[in-house]
C-alpha cells in the first residue's frame, strides 16, 4: 500500500510536494476501506482512494509522471536513459526532460516513496529516498550522479548513501539477510561501495547482490506488480499474452466480458485474438454472423466506441488491484467513460467486503461530480495549482484547510459549489470571447 510519495524539482514541482495516502488526523466520517494496522506500536491508517483536481497545465499529470519516473528508475536500477522509446511518458526514458525548463541552473531532483507491505517475516513500513543530479533541462550529455539514496524499514536506517555508504542495524530484516552479511558486514559494505557506479542504484545493485536479495525483491516486486501507474490516458493499453502464441484463437475472458456487457458493448462479446505472426493479443469484438450462422470477429477499434475500448483495457487492471492489494494510478481516469461506470468502480474500492487487500485508486480529473462529501473524504481530495508567473506547481489536500475559521471546510459542505467560486483555488477563469471579437474585427477591416 502506498502511504506517501514526495518529489522536488520534478518539472513544475520545484518545491517539495507531498502526496499522502495516510488519513489526516482527526478526520472523521467515510471510514470505508481504511487500512488500519500498527507497526512498532504506531498506528497506520491508509486511504483507499484519492482524486486530483486542477486546471489544464497545472501539473496534475506531472505528479503522476513523477511516480512513473521513480518506478522506471527503480526497475532498471540506474539513472541512465532507457533504450525503450515507446513509453507514453518520455521523462521516464529520457531523464533530461525532468528538470524545470524555467531554471538556468540544475537543481537536484528528489523522489521518495513510503509503502506498507505485509510479507513473510512481519509487517514492513518501507521508506525509500533518492536524490539525483541531472543537470539542466535537455542536457542529455550531463554526467549524472546519485547524490543520496536511503532505505528505512520501520523507522530504522538500513542503508544511507551519500559521499560515503553507511550500513545500519539490519535486525528488522534479519530473516531476509544473506549469509555473507551475517559474517562480515564491514568488509562486505566496503566491497559493495567500491563496485557501485555513481549512476547506479545501491538498492538494486550492491544491496541486492550482497546484503539481501530477498528484501530488495520485496521492494522491486511492489514497484513491478502493485504500483500500476497509467500515464497519459490516451496511450493506455493492456496487452494480453498467452502461453502458446502460435495457436490462432479468440480468447474471451469471462469476467471482463461480463463487465463489458454491463458497460454496454455493441457486439455479443469481446475477446483477444492471438495470431501466428503477432504474439501480442489484440482486442476484437465477437458477434454472431446471422447469415452464415457462425461467430465472427472484427477489430474492436472498428466496431466499438473509444470509451468502450478504454473501459475494457482498464477493467482487468482494476481486478488485479483488488486481488493483490495494488495501487492503481490513472491519468484522466474518467476520459470517455460514463460517470456511473466510474462511480461503480470507485465504490468497489470503498467496499470493505470486496476490497479486503486494501487496494488503492488514485486518479486526476476535471469532472466536478466527484467533489462530493458523501463520496470522498476531505483528505482524499487533492488540488494542484500552478502560478502563472513562476510556472511552479503546488499540491495540497482539501483537509489542509481545516474545519474552523473563514477558510475552514465543514464536513457536509457543498464542495462542488465552493470549488467553482474559487474557494479552494486550483481553478482558472477563462474567457475566449476577446479572441473571437478580434477575429471578427479583423474580418470587418478586410
Amino acid at each position: 500500500m502506498l502511504l506517501e510519495f514526495k518529489t522536488k524539482n520534478y518539472k513544475s514541482f520545484v518545491e517539495e510536494s507531498s502526496f499522502s495516502m495516510v488519513a489526516a488526523p482527526k478526520q472523521k466520517g467515510l471510514d470505508y476501506s481504511l487500512m488500519k494496522t500498527k507497526v512498532k506500536g504506531k498506528e497506520i491508517r491508509g486511504l483507499s482512494s484519492s482524486v486530483i483536481y486542477g486546471p489544464n497545465a497545472a501539473g496534475k499529470t506531472n505528479i503522476i509522471g513523477a511516480m512513473d519516473v521513480l518506478r522506471a528508475i527503480v526497475l532498471r536500477g540506474n539513472i541512465r536513459n532507457s533504450e525503450e522509446k515507446s513509453s507514453p511518458n518520455p521523462a521516464a526514458t529520457a531523464l533530461e526532460l525532468i528538470p524545470s525548463n524555467n531554471e538556468a541552473e540544475g537543481k537536484p531532483v528528489y523522489f521518495s516513496v513510503e509503502i506498507y507491505e505485509e510479507a513473510e517475516g512481519g509487517k514492513f513500513r518501507i521508506l525509500y529516498e533518492l536524490e539525483i543530479d541531472l543537470g539542466v533541462f535537455l542536457d542529455e550529455e550531463y554526467p549524472r550522479k546519485i547524490i543520496s539514496e536511503n532505505l528505512f524499514v520501520n523507522g530504522e536506517p538500513i542503508f544511507q548513501r551519500a559521499d560515503n555508504l553507511y550500513i545500519g542495524n539490519m535486525k528488522v530484516i534479519r530473516e531476509y539477510l544473506s549469509d555473507v552479511t551475517e559474517q562480515n558486514v564491514e568488509n562486505v559494505s566496503e566491497i559493495a561501495k567500491n563496485s557501485l557506479g555513481q549512476d547506479e542504484l545501491f538498492l538494486t545493485n550492491g544491496f541486492k547482490l550482497v546484503f539481501s536479495q530477498k528484501f530488495a525483491k520485496l521492494i522491486v516486486d511492489w514497484f513491478t506488480n502493485k504500483f500500476m501507474v497509467i500515464y497519459r490516458a490516451d496511450s493506455m493499453q493492456l496487452i494480453k499474452r498467452f502461453a502458446d502464441p502460435k495457436k490462432k484463437a479468440v480468447y474471451v475472458e469471462k469476467t471482463t466480458d461480463k463487465a463489458a456487457k454491463l458497460f454496454g458493448i455493441n457486439s455479443n462479446a469481446v475477446g483477444y485474438v492471438v495470431s501466428e505472426n503477432e504474439p501480442d493479443a489484440k482486442l476484437y469484438s465477437v458477434f454472431r454472423d446471422m447469415k452464415n450462422k457462425k461467430n465472427a470477429a472484427v477489430a474492436a477499434e472498428i466496431f466499438e466506441s473509444y470509451g468502450t475500448i478504454r473501459f475494457i483495457n482498464m477493467f482487468p487492471l482494476v481486478i488485479k488491484a483488488i486481488q493483490i492489494g495494488g495501487t492503481l494510478v490513472v491519468d484522466e481516469f474518467d476520459a470517455s467513460i460514463h460517470p456511473m461506470a466510474l462511480m461503480s468502480i470507485i465504490n468497489v474500492f470503498h467496499n470493505d467486503d470486496i476490497n479486503i487487500h486494501h487496494a488503492q485508486l488514485i486518479f486526476n480529473t476535471h469532472n466536478p461530480i466527484f467533489l462530493n462529501s458523501n463520496l470522498f473524504r476531505r483528505d482524499e481530495i487533492k488540488f494542484v495549482e500552478r502560478d502563472d508567473d513562476s510556472h511552479r506547481s503546488i499540491l495540497y489536500a482539501l483537509s489542509d484547510f481545516g474545519t474552523t475559521g473563514d477558510k475552514g471546510v465543514r464536513k457536509h459542505e457543498d464542495y462542488m459549489g465552493k470549488y467553482f467560486i474559487s474557494r479552494y483555488g486550483a481553478i482558472k477563469d477563462m474567457d475566449f470571447t476577446p479572441i473571437f471579437e478580434e477575429i471578427l474585427d479583423s474580418e470587418k477591416e478586410v
